[in-house]
């Protein structure tokens, strides 16, 4: 009897210390949360949420899963790279809060019509800060030449008018082009270097994959820092064609950056297939389609970050 008494007490206690070790543990809570990236600074990027707060803050680490959910409910998930996180894309991301309110991602999700689209958006941000500084320059001379033809050539009103219309848009074009720069995020260009390519070629010669290391190295000195690239293509061919080289090109860029350049997939953005867009010279010469068949990197640092 005093036996199977001891057991019992026994077993009681051993039942409550696993019980009180169950309940002792700590339980990380898991975090989920849809938004829209609207900006990547190295190895974090950041969501703008409907939820509150709406400003949310990922980190992105080695072991995040980046995927492209497929099907027609949804159900399976294709693998995707960290690169094709850029700004415009709606996510799903689930992870951990750290120490400093940041969401430590475990997978990060999103819809393959979604990319789609959001690459779409930033093939048309091509109007670069240089381009924009070039059409404000223009706008003030065109303003300045305004200000005296008024003065001498009453005459000409219709044609001063026109010129005013002509200012007009070239105004409303550089407020355009500000506001889509917002949305991905406002960037200064740190670095760039172009690549050039013989004609229906993807092979990147050893001189540019010199550059492309020199550029790397300058990047890796630079707080937060993105890289882009952007793959053009001249006008020869179809347009099929231009748009798979353009993509086939970057593509090459990126795997230097990677491979010899030794820049982490968390700090690229996806290589950009802009086809035979922003041409910079004529395609009517043999001179201008080399000039257009050509990748850009760029190295670029949030302005937030630089406090400009």
């Amino acid at each position: 009897m005093k036996n199977r008494t001891a057991i019992k007490i026994a077993t009681s206690i051993v039942l409550l210390t696993a019980g009180f070790a169950l309940t002792s543990r700590t339980v990380v809570a898991q975090t989920k949360v849809q938004g829209v990236i609207d900006g990547r600074s190295g190895p974090t990027m950041s969501l703008k949420t409907v939820n509150s707060p709406p400003d949310t803050t990922v980190l992105l680490t080695d072991s995040t899963e980046v995927g492209e959910v497929e099907g027609v409910f949804k159900g399976r998930t294709k693998q995707m790279p960290m690169t094709a996180l850029i700004p415009g894309l709606p996510v799903q991301v689930s992870g951990t809060m750290n120490d400093q309110n940041q969401i430590v991602a475990d997978s990060v999700k999103f819809k393959g019509s979604d990319l789609k689209a959001a690459m779409d958006a930033q093939a048309g941000l091509q109007p670069t800060m240089q381009k924009v500084a070039a059409n404000t320059a223009q706008i003030e001379q065109t303003e300045a030449q305004v200000a005296a033809q008024q003065a001498a050539l009453q005459a000409q009103q219709a044609q001063l008018t026109e010129e005013q219309q002509k200012i007009a848009a070239n105004k409303a074009s550089i407020a355009a082009a500000n506001k889509r720069f917002g949305e991905l995020g406002e960037y200064n260009i740190l670095g760039e270097t172009t690549v050039y390519f013989a004609n229906g070629k993807i092979i990147v010669d050893p001189q540019y994959q010199t550059q492309i290391v020199t550029l790397s190295q300058q990047a890796k000195g630079i707080t937060a820092y993105i890289i882009q690239v952007q793959g053009y293509a001249s006008a020869v061919g179809s347009a099929a064609l231009n748009q798979k080289l353009s993509s086939e090109r970057a593509n090459a860029v990126t795997a230097v950056l990677e491979q010899q350049g030794g820049i982490p997939l968390t700090n690229m953005l996806a290589p950009g297939a802009m086809g035979t867009s922003s041409q910079i010279d004529s395609d009517k010469t043999t001179e201008g389609q080399a000039e257009n068949r050509r990748v850009v990197v760029r190295i670029l640092q949030n302005k937030g970050i630089s406090g400009t």
